[in-house]
């Protein structure tokens, strides 16, 4: 039972720790647009295509 004295506090600060890593990608942006990202790399830009050779 003394060994909880050291585990609660433990995971206590490491749950702390991992709301604060997600508060901190929220902060920043990282959930904004988690769609459209993965969707524009199967997008053909056709503009910025290099010309065919006719040759």
């Amino acid at each position: 039972m003394n060994v909880l004295i050291f585990l609660i506090p433990v995971s206590l600060g490491l749950g702390a720790l991992g709301l604060g890593a997600f508060m901190w990608t929220l902060r920043h942006g990282q959930y904004d647009d988690p769609e459209g990202n993965g969707a524009r790399i199967l997008r053909q830009d056709y503009d910025d295509a290099p010309p065919d050779d006719p040759t």
